[in-house]
């Protein structure tokens, strides 16, 4: 099953939704398709979308994912790496009303720099990072919550 998280940001993400309708429609994407789409608004007949989702029910669903395809959402990153999944990160992008500015791109890189996850720049690199995802081992996170609050702030200085 591949989980897609939305995160409970109040903006809209039609277009990662739009791209996996695409590759479901092509094949490319196989599996049930489970979308926690937050306060994106989205009709498709090729994945089951709930709005926002009790914390109990979305654990239950990141356990029992093969993969999970989020938006650049620290929260969201953070907590299917702990449990040990494949993760594809693409950014909200401030150009398309997405998010309030382009930080969900640095997160991304971060977290893709460090081997946890595979991090792309946009949806249109998601059929390749699929692709790659099949051969990808991601490294195990190990919680220390004093290095990533240090990595957060040094973010956030840098912003």
């Amino acid at each position: 099953m591949v989980l897609v998280l939305l995160g409970t940001q109040n903006n809209s993400f039609h277009r990662l939704l739009e791209e996996i309708d695409r590759l479901i429609q092509r094949g490319m994407i196989q599996e049930e398709v489970i979308v926690q789409a937050g306060y994106t608004q989205y009709t498709s007949k090729n994945m089951k979308i709930l709005g926002l989702i009790a914390k109990e029910e979305l654990e239950k669903l990141q356990n029992k994912a093969d993969l999970i395809i989020t938006h650049g959402g620290v929260g969201s990153i953070l907590l299917s790496i702990t449990k040990n999944k494949k993760v594809i990160a693409v950014p909200r992008l401030h150009q398309y009303g997405e998010h309030v500015n382009d930080h969900q791109k640095q997160i991304v890189k971060l977290f893709n720099e460090k081997g946890y996850i595979i991090g792309i720049d946009g949806v249109e690199g998601l059929e390749q990072a699929i692709k790659e995802m099949r051969g990808f081992k991601p490294k195990e996170y190990q919680q220390n919550h004093a290095k990533m609050l240090k990595l957060i702030e040094d973010f956030i200085d840098n912003c």
